[in-house]
This record gives C-alpha cells, structure tokens and sequence, in this order.
C-alpha cells in the first residue's frame, strides 16, 4: 500500500513539469530550448507523467493511489526539462550521461515496485523484468532522438558512439533497480515468514486506522490468561455456593 506521503512531493513534481514546459513553449528561441524538440516535449513528457493515473483509472480505483510510483514516473521528465532550462546539458560535460543512468533507474524502480507489489512475481524475476523494461525504454528513447535530433545535423557523425554509450547506461541503470528491487523484495519476504500477528502491535501492514476502531490485536500473554481463568473459575465458583445456601433455605 502506498505512504500518502509521497503525495506531496509527487504533485509538486508535476507542478514543476508543467512550469517549465510552459517556460519552454514560452520562450523556444532561448539557446537553452532551441533545437531540443521542447514542442514533442510539452505534448509527450506530460502524458508519460500521467500514465500512472490513467492506469490506475483503468484498473477502477479500487485501491489507494501509488503516489510513490507516480512520482518515481514523474521525476526523470522533470529531471530532463530542469537540465534543459538550467543550461546543464550544453555546460556541464557529464549531465547528459548522468541522466541516462539515473533516469532509467528511476524509471524502472518504478516499474519494479508497481511489479512487486502487483505481480507476485519473485525477487529475481524482477530484477530480470526491470533490465528488460529499461532496455527496451532505452532502445525506444535512441531511436525518437535520433529522428528528432540527430537526422539531418552536423551530430550525424558521432551518433552512433553517443547512442551506444547512452544505450549501456541506460541498461546499467536498468539494471542496477532491478537489483535493489529484488534485494528489498527478498529482505521483505523474509520479514513476512517471521511470527507476526497480522493486524497485531508488531505488523507494520497494520493501517492506522485500526487502533482507532479498536481492531488492535495483542499477542496471547500465556501465564496473565492463566490468572485471569483462574479469578474467573473462583468468581463462579463463589456464585455456586452462594446459589447453594440460597438454596437451602439456611441464613447467612
């Protein structure tokens, strides 16, 4: 289940996505945004920040919504807008790499977790599952800059060596998700074989909302039950007697 805390951070995310997309369509003579594509960027990057609810939409709203699934989609779109409005991709040599392995990492955390918690698959098939998804995002990402910045520029000649290298990072950060992904889906599994009441004190899946129904459950206490049955076999045992002398007919 989702922590509504990431709600937040979500949508400032989208908020900010939004700002700056705006700032790019505002202003596309800027060097910052000038051939960087920023009008199939104000269309694409907010329906990709989007998908999450129209997934979730679709799936009938049955379930809290995964805010931190929304903003793990969200953040390498801003993060990719943000570096353009700051300038960071022409001025700072190692930005552009940098994103291609963080981005992919955020992207398939997401996708990992959305797995994890939906899909009932094991730790390792995530893993593999997120290496996949980043591949083919990576592969599909090359291939629309390629068709929108590359063809037809002076950049034609060192594509091929850029798109490989953004390809193997890109995959590495795939990767290096899928890893962290399953190593918390195996730690978990591990926590859930331990002896813990669900619903009781000691469950973290405990909702909050149980305590304040009255719904929390406490571990048996073996020898306070003990007392407890034995005051209760006396107090009746007392009432029995006194239904006895009632019963005679003889004073107390």
């Amino acid at each position: 289940m989702s922590n509504p805390r990431w709600r937040p951070p979500a949508l400032l995310a989208k908020a900010s996505l939004a700002a700056l997309l705006a700032l790019a369509v505002a202003f596309p003579e800027w060097d910052r945004f000038a051939d960087k594509a920023m009008g199939a960027r104000a269309v694409a990057y907010p329906a990709a920040a989007l998908l999450v609810t129209l997934v979730w939409a679709l799936r009938g709203r049955g379930k809290p919504f995964p805010w931190d699934i929304d903003l793990l989609v969200t953040a390498p779109f801003l993060i990719d807008v943000a570096g353009n409005a700051a300038d960071l991709y022409d001025t700072v040599g190692w930005f552009d790499d940098a994103c291609h392995f963080g981005n992919w990492a955020l992207l398939c955390a997401a996708a990992g977790i959305a797995l994890r918690r939906w899909g009932g698959l094991n730790s390792w098939t995530l893993a593999l599952c997120c290496a996949g998804i980043g591949a083919v995002a990576a592969i599909c990402w090359e291939v629309a800059e390629y068709g929108l910045f590359i063809l037809d520029t002076p950049e034609a000649t060192t594509a091929y060596r850029d798109t490989i290298g953004d390809l193997v990072l890109g995959l590495t950060g795939a990767v290096t998700a899928g890893v962290v992904i399953a190593l918390t889906a195996r730690r978990r599994s591990v926590d859930e074989r331990l002896d813990v009441v669900p619903g009781d004190l000691f469950d973290e899946r405990r909702r909050p909302r149980d305590a304040d129904a009255g719904h929390d459950v406490v571990r048996p206490d073996v020898p306070a039950g003990r007392a407890l049955r034995a005051e209760g076999d006396a107090s009746r045992g007392e009432d029995h007697g006194q239904q006895v002398v009632q019963g005679s007919g003889v004073r107390q």
